[in-house]
């Protein structure tokens, strides 16, 4: 199986644009021979997220899909239920605040005094207890194919990026068998993934026979928030911590990491694997493969 040296986008419903002005900023240093040199920097932004007329949390983002990653944080932090009519997301790029309204009256003062950071990178934050609801999460069995992670790995891995603009940035994947569907990016992980649960319930989206692809390392975060969402799988080029591990074990999640070229290593849902991809056929993946398709 050789890698795409120029993947066609076309299959994902959304995609980076790595060329969005806002996203990015030129700067100018020294390089290692102390010449003059001039670079793409990921930019920051704080995102104030409201529920109703309750002020949740402030979190730094790159500013793309506010209204997704403000739906996904909300959803993932348990504080809208599966019935809520959710009746306004309204956006302010000035004030830089995102309101979701519902039809039911919410009031959090409670959670919001038991918040938890996590490992994730910008540093993750959840509130209340990081396993609430998860002792009746039920997974469904789904089987996953060798090739098909193969086949994701090649293309996402080529796919133009802000990681291979910029870098500094992680990207989560929503997939289909062996087609990547959404691909967002932040500069935290637990941000990238929240996007995708807020673009999943805004269409409507079912989770049961989909893959979680990510960038970052499996931790206890990740895993939780990828098994409350309701997809089976959650798959990195990263590897594991040992809660993660044991929180995937015991939610049934099929858990992949170290996912570069031929190799992987699956850690729990392994009876699930179909074997139907010769290790011996895939080619190996370079150490960094740059945005115009060369090794970098």
């Amino acid at each position: 199986m050789q890698l795409a040296q120029n993947p066609d986008i076309s299959d994902y419903l959304i995609a980076p644009d790595p060329a969005a002005p806002r996203l990015t900023r030129a700067v100018e240093g020294v390089d290692h021979d102390g010449q003059r040199t001039t670079i793409r920097v990921v930019e920051e932004r704080p995102l104030t997220i409201y529920l109703n007329s309750q002020e949740i949390v402030t979190a730094m983002t790159i500013g793309d899909y506010p209204e997704f990653l403000a739906l996904g944080f909300l959803r993932n932090q348990h504080m809208l239920r599966a019935d809520d009519e959710i009746t306004g997301v309204d956006y302010d790029e000035e004030l830089e605040v995102v309101v979701v309204r519902t039809a039911r009256q919410t009031d959090y003062e409670d959670k919001l005094s038991r918040k938890t950071r996590t490992s994730g990178c910008a540093v993750g934050t959840v509130f209340g207890d990081m396993m609430e609801g998860l002792s009746d999460v039920i997974l469904p069995h789904t089987p996953v194919r060798t090739s098909s992670l193969y086949a994701l790995s090649a293309k996402i891995n080529r796919t133009p990026s802000l990681y291979l603009e910029a870098g500094a940035i992680h990207g989560t994947v929503l997939c289909q068998g062996d087609r990547p569907l959404v691909y967002m990016e932040d500069v935290g992980r637990h941000n990238a993934v929240d996007k995708i649960a807020g673009w999943m319930l805004s269409e409507e989206v079912l989770a049961d026979d989909k893959i979680l692809y990510t960038t970052g390392r499996l931790t206890s975060e990740m895993v939780i928030k990828t098994a409350m969402m309701g997809i089976p799988v959650l798959a990195s080029r990263s590897g594991f911590t040992a809660w993660g591990v044991e929180i995937a074990q015991q939610v049934g999640l099929t858990l992949i990491g170290r996912m570069k070229g031929r190799r992987f290593v699956c850690l729990s849902g392994e009876e699930r694997l179909i074997r139907d991809a010769d290790p011996a056929a895939v080619a190996d993946e370079p150490a960094r493969i740059g945005r115009k398709g060369g090794v970098a």
